[in-house]
C-alpha cells in the first residue's frame, strides 16, 4: 500500500473539561468515520473515562480511534486533581509526555487546543503538521481581530458608550463593558492564546459554511487565515447513547432524566423554554431568584438545569446544595402543577434541545450552545456573561435573527460574582417575545428551522462540512508525500 492509499494518522488533544474538550472528542469521531487513524491525547484517566463509551462504540463500527492518557510526571496525582477546565489552567505538566509519545509515534497531524498553549512549541520541534482548535465561531474571531487591530473602544468615552466595530461585513456595534477585560484597556488581545495558531497548518472551527459565509471568507481573505468549518460536530452524535454520553454523562440521573423526557412528551410542540448556562458559569443565588420569578409570571412551561453558584446562603427562603439552590418549595411546586421541571447539576442538552415539546432556549451564548439550538432549529434568548459571549449575542440577534437579547451588559470573568443583576421583569419580557405568537417571534423561529435544515445538511455526504473534513484530510495526505 502506498502513501497515498495508507490512513491518515491523527492525534487529538483536547483540553480538560467540557466546553472545549466534548466539541474536540466529537471532532476526533468524526476525522475517524471518514478514515483518519485517529488518537485522542487525555490529559488525565478521570477525563478519558468521560468519553470512553462513545470511543468504544466507535470502535464496534470498525474505526480506527483510541485513546491514550499522558502520564504526569511521577504519576503526581495533585497534578492530576489540578487539571481544572479553568481556561487559564497550565498543562504544561504534560510536556515531556507528550514529546516522548509523539517522537515514539509520530502521527501526519495533532490537532490541538488553543489553550495548550505551551505545545505548539514541542509540536512544531518535531515538525509535525499543527493543527489549532479554539472553540469558537468565526464571526467572533473575526470581531476579536478587528477589535484587536483597530482598538475602536479606546475611542468612546465611557463602558456604556456603544462604538462600531470596523471593517466587518455587517454592523456590529458593542460597548467596552461587553469586552473581555483583558482587551479592554489595551489594543492588543493576549499574547499567549494567538500565539498558539502561529506558524500552524491552519484552524479547525466547529460551524457550517452556511451559518457564517461572509465570516469564513473575510477569515480566510481578509485576515488571510487557514480554516476548515466541520460542524457543528454534535450533529454526528446519531444514538441516544451518544447524545446522553456527551459531556459529563457520570452526572445524569437517569431517572431524573427520564421523568424530564416523559414530562416533555406530555407537552404541546414548540410549547417549553429550556434554561441553562453552561458548565462554567457561576450564578448568584439573588439571581437564581430572578430567574424563577421571571419564568413562571411569563406563563410558560420550563425545563431549567441549574449549574453552580457562588455562595450557599442558609437562611432568607433558599433550598439545597452547593449546586442546586433556587426559593424554597419552587420546584416542588412548579411540578405540582405541571409548569416546570428543575434539573440539578448536568443534563444532556442535545436530546432535550431536540425535542419536540422545547420552543425556546435561554442561553448564555457559549458557542456549543449556540450551535446545539442552531441544530434543533430553536431560537434563544440571549444572556452572555463571559468569554467571547457577548460577540455570539450579536451573531445569533443582529445577523441571523433568531434571538431575544435579555439585557445582560456586563462582561465577567466566570469565576466572579456578577455586579449586575437581571431582573425577573426582563426575564419575563424576553421569554414572551420568544415565545410568543407576535409576527417578530414567528420569523424568528421560521429562520432557525432554516438554519437547522442547512446544519442537517452540511453534515451529509456532499455537504459543507463533510467536504470540509475530507479536504483537511487530503491537504495532511499530499503535504505528507512531500
Amino acid at each position: 500500500m502506498d502513501s497515498s492509499e495508507t490512513p491518515v494518522v491523527m492525534y487529538f488533544f483536547p483540553f480538560v473539561g467540557g466546553g472545549h474538550q466534548i466539541p474536540m472528542i466529537d471532532m476526533a469521531r468524526v476525522f475517524s468515520s471518514h478514515g483518519a487513524k485517529v488518537t485522542i491525547l487525555s490529559t488525565t484517566p478521570a477525563d478519558a473515562l468521560r468519553f470512553r463509551n462513545s470511543i468504544r462504540r466507535d470502535q464496534t463500527l470498525n474505526r480506527s480511534i483510541t485513546i491514550h492518557v499522558l502520564k504526569l510526571p511521577g504519576d503526581d496525582a495533585s497534578a492530576d486533581s489540578s487539571m481544572t477546565s479553568a481556561p487559564l489552567t497550565d498543562t504544561s505538566v504534560l510536556q515531556e509526555s507528550l514529546r516522548q509519545f509523539i517522537t515514539q509515534n509520530l502521527p501526519n497531524c495533532i490537532v490541538i487546543d488553543v489553550f495548550h498553549r505551551w505545545a505548539a512549541q514541542v509540536i512544531d520541534e518535531l515538525f509535525i503538521k499543527r493543527v489549532v482548535f479554539n472553540g469558537n465561531g468565526l464571526f467572533s474571531r473575526c470581531v476579536s481581530e478587528c477589535i484587536g487591530r483597530f482598538a475602536p473602544h479606546q475611542n468612546v468615552g465611557s463602558h456604556c458608550e456603544p462604538f462600531l466595530v470596523p471593517n466587518l461585513p455587517d454592523r456590529i456595534e458593542l460597548t467596552k463593558s461587553q469586552l473581555p477585560s483583558f482587551a479592554r484597556n489595551r489594543p492588543g488581545l493576549p499574547d499567549k492564546v494567538g500565539k498558539a495558531e502561529e506558524k500552524s497548518f491552519g484552524v479547525v472551527v466547529n460551524s457550517f459554511y452556511e451559518l457564517e459565509s461572509k465570516y469564513v471568507e473575510y477569515f480566510t481573505t481578509e485576515l488571510g487565515k487557514k480554516a476548515w468549518p466541520i460542524g457543528p460536530v454534535s450533529l454526528y452524535n446519531r444514538s441516544n447513547d451518544d447524545k446522553t454520553d456527551r459531556g459529563q454523562a457520570a452526572l445524569v440521573d437517569e431517572q431524573s432524566l427520564l421523568h424530564c423526557l416523559n414530562w416533555l412528551d406530555s407537552k404541546e410542540p414548540a410549547s417549553v423554554v429550556y434554561i441553562s448556562f453552561g458548565s462554567l458559569a457561576r450564578l448568584s443565588a439573588a439571581q437564581l431568584v430572578e430567574i424563577a420569578h421571571g419564568i413562571e409570571s411569563s406563563g410558560h412551561n420550563f425545563v431549567w438545569v441549574i449549574g453552580k453558584i457562588f455562595r450557599a446562603v442558609e437562611d432568607g427562603g433558599y433550598v439545597g446544595d452547593k449546586e442546586d439552590w433556587i426559593p424554597a418549595g419552587f420546584a416542588e411546586r412548579m411540578w405540582e402543577m405541571k409548569r416546570g421541571v428543575v434539573i440539578g447539576g448536568w443534563a444532556p442538552q442535545i436530546l432535550i434541545l431536540e425535542h419536540c415539546a422545547v420552543g425556546g432556549f435561554v442561553s448564555h451564548c457559549g458557542w456549543n450552545s449556540t450551535l446545539e439550538s442552531v441544530s434543533a432549529g430553536v431560537p434563544m434568548v440571549t444572556w452572555p456573561l463571559s468569554a467571547e459571549q457577548f460577540y455570539n449575542e450579536k451573531l445569533i440577534t443582529d445577523v441571523l435573527g433568531i434571538g431575544v437579547q435579555v439585557g445582560s451588559r456586563e462582561w465577567e470573568s466566570w469565576n466572579v460574582e456578577r455586579k449586575e443583576l437581571v431582573r425577573r421583569e426582563k426575564v419575563d419580557a424576553a421569554v414572551r417575545r420568544m415565545m410568543g405568537g407576535s409576527d417578530e417571534a414567528a420569523e424568528m423561529k421560521k429562520r432557525a428551522r432554516a438554519l437547522s435544515e442547512k446544519a442537517k445538511r452540511a453534515v451529509e455526504e456532499g455537504g459543507s462540512s463533510y467536504v470540509g473534513v475530507d479536504a483537511l484530510i487530503l491537504e495532511i495526505r499530499l503535504s505528507r508525500q512531500n
